[in-house]
């Protein structure tokens, strides 16, 4: 029977108690929300929902086509341009997601006979680009600069390129940037880093993790970010050298041959980004409210990860466990993230927190007091 050994593969899900479920959401959940990557509290703002809303009216619902035909508007260039400006890079390329723009990133720059040395802690994203590219993968160690200057220093090939994430999605744990920049520039190998997570968050005025790091416009370094996240839209974009750019254009397939962003996120991302520039703080805040619920946290008994930008993680004593603990916790108002097996590359289950620039006092006070009482 055709596709019969779905079946199989859906009761060995079962089993082990790994069934993913969606939950569709209402407009106005009654939720204290620390599950989405609402870092700044923007998603909802209504500064950022009109510029979605303005954006629709002018240009559409959809951008009718690919980049490189009918899916690139003034919007888009113009959302470009405040992205490198804001980021410090020379120029920016959008795509319809942060996921597309790391398949662009990696497959493009890792031509046949490069290699790629990647964190294994990566995102999925950043490993699917690995897989795609017509390079040699090496896995290192997590966050191990010297790890990945032996990689590059037993290659004895083409090109190489480094490859991370700058805040890792599971702990919140940052990379060590300028170390692995160093270890990159030492073999004359390019360094490419997903700010996912740090975008928003990190450097001056939430400029990102590269930024703060000093690494901001240098010519071995290119950046992939989300619009997802803390400029609470949706889409992406590859930040970097303006040939490394152009090349993208004539060389990334998740560029060529994808639809571009609609015009009402290019919108909202560009409403979130002035936003931010006009209240830098909100960065700040975001990382103090991530501080603050680590420490509560920790007080409380509880063995949560020193947070290094807005990911807030309490590790669980088994998957079930982790399950049951975020089911608890939205009974009793709670949204949290639950991370397990397989998603999580140490195989050690948790909860996975969101620490907003717009949560008060009393939001974290009640959060903290939900999670201490429903743990497992």
């Amino acid at each position: 029977m055709a596709f019969g050994w779905i079946d199989e593969q859906a009761q060995l899900r079962r089993s082990a108690g790994l069934v993913r479920t969606l939950r569709p959401r209402p407009a106005d959940s009654p939720l204290l929300d620390l599950a989405s990557n609402d870092y700044l509290g923007l998603a909802r703002h209504p500064e950022v929902t009109e510029g979605a809303a303005r954006a629709a009216r002018t240009w559409g619902a959809g951008a009718t086509g690919s980049r490189l035909v009918t899916g690139t508007t003034e919007l888009h260039a113009e959302l470009e341009r405040e992205l490198a400006d804001f980021c410090g890079f020379e120029a920016a390329l959008v795509f319809s997601s942060g996921y597309a723009a790391n398949l662009a990133a990696v497959t493009a720059l890792a031509p046949h006979g490069s290699l790629i040395v990647s964190d294994a802690g990566n995102h999925a994203s950043l490993i699917d680009g690995c897989r795609l590219a017509r390079g040699t993968t090496q896995v290192v160690a997590h966050a191990d600069p010297e790890a990945v200057r032996k990689a590059l220093d037993t290659w004895d090939g083409g090109a190489a390129v480094a490859v991370s994430d700058t805040v890792f999605s599971v702990d919140g744990d940052a990379a060590p940037l300028a170390a692995l920049a160093r270890a990159c520039r030492e073999y004359g190998a390019g360094l490419v880093v997903d700010d996912a997570h740090g975008l928003g968050v990190l450097g001056d005025g939430g400029r990102g993790a590269p930024h703060a790091a000093g690494l901001a416009g240098a010519e071995d370094v290119v950046v992939t970010v989300t619009l997802s996240k803390s400029l609470g839209s949706q889409g992406g974009a590859v930040l970097g050298p303006a040939r490394v750019i152009d090349h993208l254009v004539n060389a990334a397939r998740t560029f060529i041959f994808d639809t571009g962003l609609a015009p009402a996120a290019a919108g909202a991302a560009l409403a979130a980004l002035t936003l931010l520039r006009r209240e830098p703080e909100r960065a700040a805040r975001a990382r103090a409210v991530a501080g603050e619920l680590h420490a509560r946290l920790t007080a409380a008994g509880l063995e949560a990860v020193r947070p290094d930008a807005a990911v807030v993680s309490v590790r669980a004593p088994s998957p079930e466990g982790a399950v049951r603990w975020a089911a608890d916790c939205r009974s009793a108002g709670l949204a949290v993230g639950c991370f397990r097996p397989p998603s999580v590359p140490d195989g050690i289950s948790r909860l996975r927190l969101t620490a907003r620039a717009d949560l008060g006092e009393g939001q974290i006070e009640r959060a903290v007091r939900v999670i201490g009482e429903t743990r497992p």
